[in-house]
């Protein structure tokens, strides 16, 4: 290995990109580099794809896309006067083989391009789709800067460790051997509630292979269903933390690297105080990472709302656990003025839910009405009486409720421009209790990747200074309150054995037989993941959910809606 870098001062900038704003995001950029210059930074570091911001996904299909990233390099380029800068973008392909594109990193100092790293490591999986669109590098070289090698390397790159790696190339591995003093990597990393700590170990596998400093320069904030939560990180070549950004906000922070591969800011963690590998609970603990998940949600909401140029929301408040913290995470990210609730009593509804409902509103001090639907669902039966033709009460007449609750909150967005926010939780989505066009309608989900004990902790957590969720919210017993006396747990298993089911199912692909060993109930494994996979039409229709666990409905779970596997009655 090479002399180590000495006395560099190197700026890490931890950025919110909008998809496709390429104009904006260069501008950011840019804004960075001054600020960074005015420091005496001699080095900044964006992102992985900070140009154009990700995932970019089909947008790169257009070549007009292109040119404009090309065109925003330059005037980066033309900012690199007096600072090196390393920025994420799209790289055409030059060579006919292969795809269009590369996943790059450029490197300009002194208003030159020094020289592009490509992306090795290429993820086809969860919420990743990267090798629809990129070519992986073949070819793998130390950048040269002010007499130092830089390696550089982008997200996935360093993920390539462990016992059973996913890629044939580890970047890395033709790198070092090239001896590079720092490794570098610009990083798109989405948040999930098991991921704070995995970045941590992964960085610290890394450096004690190759035992070389490595800044870590990740994306912050969200991207519809993506929260990207920033927390940058610096190790020295000990592996030691000695420079964490912070979460979920934008940030620029410097670091000093010495001789030795030293730094000069203290050590916020040494390696012995930091993991050692990738951490995935085998069991559901509905209070890990509630903080995080907290903040990740609250991002969401903001994040969705600015991006998309709207400014105010819309739910149904229901005097349930789910539309009052919903209403509560709303409420912090948009203000309270900006945030209408709307209470939709039926004859079901008890005197309790709209009085709850109606103290949480006059506790966050957002506006609320109260919106009776009796004479309206009154009417749906008179007119479809004689259809009906005198059948019992049933399925049919609890989800015209919904539906008319649905209609209700839709026409009220449409006229006063306000976004739907829906209140549905993953358990819900998971088997199938909820309605189409119902309480299904919306055109966010706040809370679809979070179990209902999951929300229940969410509370707990929002109420941690003061009492702001009534506490008669989360003492009762959650019901839908479509039929005299409806309890959730009429359809469903208590969620306290549900949610642990669910969980090794979805977020830890366990089949049946395994389930069961683990000490649940055959007949109930078997009634819950026939739940999970026959509802798959229901969730194929849903709106955008933010994704907080490592496995959320959406993107990042690609299930048939029609198959036989683990649908029929009885599970062999």
């Amino acid at each position: 290995m090479s002399q180590y870098l000495c006395n560099m001062h190197i700026a890490l900038a931890q950025q919110n990109y909008r998809i496709g704003d390429i104009d904006g995001n260069t501008d950011k950029i840019l804004e960075a580099v001054q600020s960074a210059k005015e420091a005496g930074a001699q080095l900044i570091l964006f992102s992985e794809l900070a140009v154009c911001g990700y995932p970019p996904r089909d947008l790169l299909e257009f070549s007009e896309f292109i040119d404009r990233c090309e065109q925003a390099l330059e005037r980066i380029r033309i900012a690199s006067a007096d600072i090196g800068i390393v920025v994420g973008a799209p790289q055409r392909n030059p060579n006919k083989n292969g795809k269009r594109l590369f996943n790059a990193a450029y490197l300009f100092d002194a208003q030159q391009l020094i020289g592009i790293a490509q992306k090795t490591c290429l993820p086809n999986y969860d919420v990743f789709d990267e090798y629809r669109y990129f070519e992986p590098a073949r070819q793998w070289s130390v950048l040269p800067f002010r007499g130092k090698k830089l390696a550089i390397t982008i997200c996935e790159d360093i993920w390539n460790m462990g016992d059973h790696p996913l890629y044939r190339e580890c970047p890395l591995d033709h790198l070092h051997p090239q001896q590079p003093d720092l490794i570098l990597n610009l990083s798109a990393s989405p948040f999930d509630y098991t991921h704070l700590e995995d970045r941590k170990a992964i960085l610290k596998l890394n450096v004690r292979k190759y035992n070389i400093p490595m800044l870590y320069c990740n994306a912050v904030g969200s991207q519809t269903e993506l929260v990207f939560d920033g927390g940058s990180l610096v190790m020295d070549a000990d592996a030691n933390l000695v420079q964490q950004l912070p979460l979920f906000e934008e940030s620029i922070r410097y670091v000093d690297v010495n001789e030795g591969g030293r730094f000069t800011q203290p050590v916020l963690a040494s390696a012995a105080q930091l993991p050692d590998a990738e951490w995935n609970p085998d069991t559901l603990k509905p209070e890990t990472g509630i903080a995080a998940i907290h903040q990740a949600l609250v991002l969401g909401i903001r994040d969705y709302f600015q991006k998309m140029g709207f400014k105010q929301a819309i739910l149904g408040s229901s005097g349930g656990i789910d539309s009052a913290v919903t209403l509560a995470l709303a409420v912090e990210a948009l203000d309270k003025e900006n945030v209408r609730a709307i209470l939709l009593p039926s004859p079901f509804s008890s005197t309790h839910s709209v009085a709850d409902a109606s103290s949480l509103s006059d506790r966050l001090g957002n506006p609320y009405d109260i919106v009776p639907i009796d004479r309206v669902f009154e009417s749906f039966l008179v007119e479809l009486k004689s259809m009906f033709a005198d059948r019992p009460f049933g399925l049919a007449e609890e989800n015209m409720q919904s539906r008319i609750r649905g209609n209700f909150l839709m026409s009220i967005a449409n006229k006063f421009g306000y976004i739907l926010l829906n209140t549905s939780n993953k358990s819900e989505l998971a088997t199938g209790y909820g309605t189409l066009y119902g309480d299904m309608a919306g055109g966010l989900a706040v809370l679809g990747d979070c179990y209902k004990l999951q929300v229940y902790e969410l509370a707990r957590y929002i109420n941690r200074e003061k009492e702001i969720i009534p506490s008669s919210i989360l003492t009762k017993a959650p019901s839908a309150e479509l039929r005299p006396n409806q309890k959730d747990s009429d359809s469903l298993p208590d969620y306290s054995l549900l949610d642990p089911i669910l969980y090794q199912y979805i977020e830890q692909r366990k089949g049946p037989e395994s389930i069961v060993a683990s000490g649940f109930d055959r007949t109930m494994v078997e009634h819950v993941i026939r739940l999970v996979n026959i509802n798959e039409y229901k969730r194929n229709q849903f709106c955008p959910i933010i994704r907080v666990s490592p496995k959320a409905f959406g993107v990042g779970r690609r299930m048939p809606i029609v198959a036989s596997y683990l649908t029929s009655k009885s599970i062999n």
